[in-house]
């Protein structure tokens, strides 16, 4: 496979996970706009997050596979195809039950193309380090699509137009997208050791293995508490009154930019140090600003909520990396399926959790008092991992 070809594959994961951002994180922005629009709950509120997600689960767990079975470069396109008539839908109707059943088939594409990306990441890098320096460009990527997703619907509701139109551009970058995938020469399917086809069977198989879940459980973790952020950081900020009012009202766009920037900063990181010590400073970092807030409230929380950005950074890439690292790469596409089966899982049901404790005390704090134990329950996993290095064995092996 040429240079080019191999950069034209980078470049279309790099937008692929671009897109995805600028839909999925904008929801925090948008959430308060239903609220008010449809006099919702939180609670129901919430549904615009966690319909997506939950079907990203059931798409990575149950055609996770198909990456391996059919190739990357049919799943992506499959994908593709469903995502960008779901985001034309937002021009059908006007009612929230049409808007959460469109973002849920959204969420069934996006277990498809990102999965088989997640895989195709795989094939293009040829060792355990290279891959995780890899995943930290593309998550750098996914992190600037946060920026810019939310940044565009505060302009649209600025100036009077329809936060609908956001999906309406995602659906036409992805209809670009899906046109270049079909220009582009993929990989050939990697050839498997055994004589066992990709299915959901052997994806279930996978469920067993103890590397798979322990990446899914601390990914899921630190998902539970990065969610926290985007989903209700701005509906927590709304009730601040202190004198950095202007901070409060950026505190999403800086919290973006922050993890963007540590994401782009990661391959360095990297370098100096290992990956395991990393995770245990970053997850540490990360506990200690939402501790802050659990014990000064929303006058802290102005500050130490972005500030979180800056350690969340390089997280999620590295941990997945790691644990689709530890299996053979025919194997990745149904691995990715299985970490993203969680990711997602956790995606939906932490800001749920987090909605109904708010909804039952009255409070939205009381949602990130929650958040704060996620917090320490993944820095407590992190410790773990620093000292017991259980994957180390696996991840020189594969």
């Amino acid at each position: 496979m040429t240079t080019h070809n191999l950069s034209t594959l980078r470049w279309l994961t790099y937008m692929m996970f671009f897109m995805f951002a600028m839909t999925s994180d904008a929801v925090g922005v948008i959430i308060p706009e239903l609220i008010s629009e449809y006099n919702l709950t939180m609670t129901q509120a919430s549904a615009f997050h966690y319909a997506p997600m939950i079907w990203i689960a059931i798409s990575g767990l149950c055609l996770g596979f198909l990456a391996d079975k059919i190739g990357h470069k049919p799943t992506i396109i499959i994908g593709f195809l469903l995502f960008s008539v779901a985001c034309f839908g937002f021009t059908v109707g006007n009612t929230f039950t049409l808007f959460v059943g469109l973002l849920s088939m959204i969420g069934l594409a996006i277990g498809l193309f990102k999965t088989a990306a997640l895989a195709l990441l795989g094939d293009l890098t040829p060792s355990s380090k290279a891959h995780t320096k890899t995943m930290n460009t593309v998550e750098g990527f996914f992190a600037v699509g946060a920026i810019v997703g939310p940044a565009i619907v505060s302009y649209m509701l600025v100036a009077g137009v329809s936060w609908k139109y956001l999906y309406l551009l995602a659906g036409a970058m992805c209809v670009l997208l899906c046109l270049a995938t079909f220009k582009v020469s993929f990989p050939a399917k990697t050839v498997k050791k055994s004589n066992e086809q990709a299915s959901f069977k052997q994806t279930l198989v996978m469920l067993k293995d103890k590397h798979a879940l322990g990446f899914s459980a601390a990914i899921g973790l630190y998902v539970a508490t990065e969610v926290a952020i985007y989903v209700w950081m701005p509906t927590l900020l709304k009730t601040y009154q202190g004198d950095w009012t202007l901070l409060a009202t950026y505190a999403l766009t800086i919290f973006f930019v922050l993890r963007a920037v540590g994401r782009f900063m990661a391959v360095w990181l990297l370098n100096l140090f290992s990956w395991q010590s990393v995770m245990l400073a970053l997850s540490s970092a990360i506990f200690l600003c939402y501790l802050a807030t659990y014990l000064f409230g929303v006058d802290a929380a102005v500050f130490t909520l972005p500030l979180s950005g800056l350690f969340m950074s390089m997280i999620y890439p590295t941990l997945n990396s790691k644990g689709i690292s530890c299996f053979e790469k025919h194997q990745h596409g149904s691995v990715a399926g299985v970490i993203l089966f969680f990711t997602a899982l956790s995606a939906a049901v932490a800001p749920l959790l987090m909605g109904i404790v708010s909804d039952h005390f009255g409070h939205i704090e009381y949602g990130f008092a929650l958040a704060t134990g996620f917090a320490a329950l993944l820095m407590l996993g992190m410790l773990y991992n620093y000292f017991k290095d259980p994957a180390k064995a696996r991840l020189a092996h594969a």
